[in-house]
């Protein structure tokens, strides 16, 4: 029944009227077409003829006299005269049907399977929920690791950004958080993946359980920057259709770099210059509204906890995206490479990061012992060369001394999972009362 009443609303929604145009100008990469200006606008799709088979495109800029199109495909063997026939503005339909699924950023589906579509289509970009019916933030979050159940708490509503390099644990992080934090629903965007990952990603890191609840929306690093910038819009979108449903919605999204660079690919061709480090200006309206789309819902609505990854090019949390993107968040998570090569996971560096959450997230008890750890954990890092060099000499800074004393067991319990222990604040209270006990005593019997 499904799948006749998606196929009924796919003819009702087939126009009666069609619009055409005719190619007039191709000049790198973006074509110029007459005919469709009465009818066109801006971020309206379009389906180009050509002889070896169709090719879609967007509307990027319009004049008087022609529509610029920048095609989604290879353009190779198109002519002046092409003709040309508008589609509109895309929607997307997601339904219940699509957990488990994987689908494409114009939600069609990838794994040779029929896609029931929804009964509500859904525009790809909107406004955020009115700010002043949200809910606050929520209740704190499970989420599998010691590290974001205590020092950095996660909270249902809150939006974290994850800043790392490559190849520092980026992506196993995230599948892991993906597999651990309590949600009804987890959508996952993966914009601009190598392709080999996707299969991966599904079948290993995050295995038939994992996707019984998951709906992964992909497009890989050979797609046009158009549908690599839809792929976060799409993926936002089936999260705010489950989140209107009541349920609480776990988004990842990676990365929104290379969101922000799919976007910088379309701005430039139509027209806009650089001018934020090689960024056009509108990049940052962009990534705020897309964040901004997440969070807590309202009081007869679900929320969506988001977390969502940056690439950091030699740490440097400076960058334009992650600059734009730790000012809009509630809260940032830093991945260092140093921590990573030395074998501890997950490589988080607990003094750089935060989660603004907190103090409502924990206990005044519990605040303290936060508070302490940080403090153990900052003074080390300031002190750590001259440490390491044998220069310090023990008793001549009583809070260097203590944190001396209680990092080898703090850095154990960052590394710690959840799974592995009966409470992760008495691992806690534990490796900072007694230095000398692991935080693996704390283990269930």
């Amino acid at each position: 029944m499904d799948q006749i009443e998606s196929v009924a609303r796919r003819i009702q929604a087939v126009s009666p009227v069609n619009y055409y145009g005719r190619v007039r100008t191709i000049r790198a990469g973006l074509i110029s077409v007459a005919g469709l200006t009465a009818q066109a606008s801006v971020g309206d799709r379009v389906r180009v003829k050509l002889s070896s088979g169709d090719v879609a495109g967007e509307i990027v800029g319009l004049s008087q006299r022609f529509a610029e199109v920048l095609p989604e495909g290879n353009p190779e063997g198109l002519s002046i005269g092409a003709e040309v026939e508008l589609m509109f503005a895309p929607t997307i339909s997601p339904c219940d049907a699509w957990i488990g699924r994987i689908i494409d950023p114009l939600g069609q589906p990838l794994d040779d399977r029929p896609l029931p579509q929804g009964k509500a289509p859904r525009p790809f970009r909107c406004e955020a929920l009115p700010a002043v019916r949200r809910k606050r933030l929520g209740a704190r979050l499970p989420t599998g690791l010691a590290v974001f159940d205590t020092l950095l708490p996660l909270v249902q509503g809150q939006r974290i950004g994850l800043f790392a390099g490559s190849g520092v644990g980026k992506s196993t992080l995230l599948s892991n958080l993906a597999r651990g934090v309590q949600a009804d629903v987890v959508v996952i965007a993966m914009i601009g993946e190598r392709g080999r990952e996707l299969r991966e990603f599904v079948e290993k890191t995050l295995g038939p359980e994992g996707m019984k609840r998951a709906v992964i929306v992909t497009a890989t690093s050979d797609r046009s920057p158009l549908i690599r910038r839809r792929c976060a819009w799409a993926a936002m979108a089936v999260a705010e259709h489950f989140r209107d449903q009541g349920k609480h919605v776990l988004l990842l999204a990676d990365s929104i770099t290379r969101f922000a660079e799919a976007h910088r690919e379309i701005a430039l061709a139509a027209g806009e210059p650089p001018s934020f480090r090689g960024f056009p200006p509108s990049v940052s309206n962009l990534i705020m509204a897309l964040s901004e789309r997440a969070g807590p819902g309202l009081d007869d609505s679900g929320d969506i906890t988001a977390i969502f990854s940056v690439l950091v090019a030699g740490s440097d949390m400076e960058e334009p995206v992650a600059d734009i993107l730790r000012g809009t968040l509630d809260g940032h998570v830093v991945l260092e490479r140093s921590i990573a090569e030395r074998g501890r996971f997950p490589a988080v560096d607990v003094v750089k990061s935060v989660s603004r959450s907190l103090p409502d997230a924990a206990s005044p008890a519990e605040n303290t012992m936060i508070g302490r750890a940080r403090a153990a954990l900052g003074a080390y890092a300031e002190s750590e060369l001259m440490i390491r060099a044998g220069l310090y000499a023990p008793g001549s800074d009583p809070q260097l001394d203590e944190a001396v004393r209680l990092f080898p067991q703090l850095e154990k319990f960052v590394a710690t999972s959840s799974a592995a222990i009966s409470d992760s604040f008495a691992a806690l209270e534990a490796a900072l009362r007694h230095p000398a006990r692991a935080a693996g005593q704390t283990r269930r019997n």
